[in-house]
C-alpha cells in the first residue's frame, strides 16, 4: 500500500510540478499546496484525468494561520501525545510557522475507483480572502463552502447561493477567525417584558487560564504517597 502511494505521489508531482507551492508525503497522506489562480485547473484535472479520477470531495474547510507556529509556553516533547502542558512562559516560534498567506482552504478528495485519498491546500493572497468555487466540479462543495464563508469569511466567487449556514441571521463577524473574541461580541436572551429574544452586549468576562506546574511528581514520589 505504501509503495503504491509513493508511486502515485511521484506521478502527481510530475503532473502538477510547475503549479505546486509545496508537496509532501507523510504517514500515508499526500498533500499538495497550490496558489488560488491554479485551483480550478488542478481540481478539474484531478477529477477528469483517468490516472487520478478523484470523483468525490469528501470535505472542505477553511484555515486561519494567524500566529501559526507561535505559542505562549514552550512545551515538552510529550505534549504532542497529549501528556503535559506548557510550563515555561515566553513566546516562541516554530521553525515551520511561516505560511504563504493568512487564509487557506483545504480539500479532501477521494478516488473511489483507485481507493486513494488526496489533500489539497490552496492559499489566498487576496484581501478579503477570495477563491473560486468548485461547486461545478464537485456538487458536495456547496454547503462546505457556505460553512467556510460563515465561519472564516472566505468568499467563493461563482457559488450559486453563498450565505451563512450555521450562525444566526444577524450574526456579525466570523467566529473561527483567530482575531474573533472567545466570548463573542453579543449574547441573546429572552426578555419577559418584551416577550421576545433580544440581543445585548456580551456580559461574560474573558479569562486566560495559565497552565502551571508547581513541581514535577516522579513515580517514586507517587509510590511513597500510596505507602503512607
Amino acid at each position: 500500500m505504501k509503495k503504491s502511494l509513493e508511486s502515485f505521489y511521484t506521478i502527481v508531482c510530475q503532473r502538477f510540478g510547475d503549479k505546486l507551492l509545496a508537496s509532501r508525503f507523510s504517514i500515508n497522506q499526500i498533500t499538495l499546496d497550490i496558489d488560488s489562480e491554479n485551483l480550478i485547473e488542478v481540481c478539474t484535472a484531478l477529477r477528469d484525468e483517468e490516472q487520478f479520477s478523484f470523483a468525490q470531495l469528501s470535505d472542505l474547510c477553511g484555515v486561519d494561520y494567524t500566529d501559526f507556529g507561535k505559542a505562549d509556553w514552550q512545551t515538552q516533547d510529550t505534549t504532542s501525545t497529549g501528556f503535559s502542558r506548557g510550563v515555561s512562559e515566553g513566546v516562541y516560534d516554530r521553525a515551520d510557522g511561516n505560511m504563504p498567506s493568512r487564509f487557506a482552504v483545504v480539500y479532501h478528495l477521494l478516488s473511489i475507483k483507485y481507493n486513494r485519498r488526496l489533500r489539497l491546500r490552496c492559499f489566498m493572497q487576496s484581501d478579503p480572502a477570495q477563491l473560486s468555487s468548485v461547486v461545478d466540479i464537485w456538487a458536495s462543495a456547496n454547503w462546505y463552502e457556505r460553512e467556510a464563508f460563515d465561519l472564516f469569511g472566505i468568499m467563493f466567487t461563482g457559488h450559486p447561493d453563498l450565505r451563512r449556514l450555521l450562525t444566526d441571521y444577524g450574526f456579525i463577524g466570523h467566529p473561527f477567525r483567530k482575531d474573533f473574541p472567545l466570548e463573542g461580541n453579543v449574547e441573546v436572551r429572552y426578555d419577559p417584558d418584551k416577550k421576545r429574544v433580544v440581543y445585548q452586549p456580551v456580559t461574560i468576562k474573558n479569562r486566560v487560564l495559565v497552565p502551571k506546574v508547581i513541581r514535577h511528581v516522579s513515580r517514586h514520589d507517587d509510590d511513597e504517597k500510596h505507602e503512607a
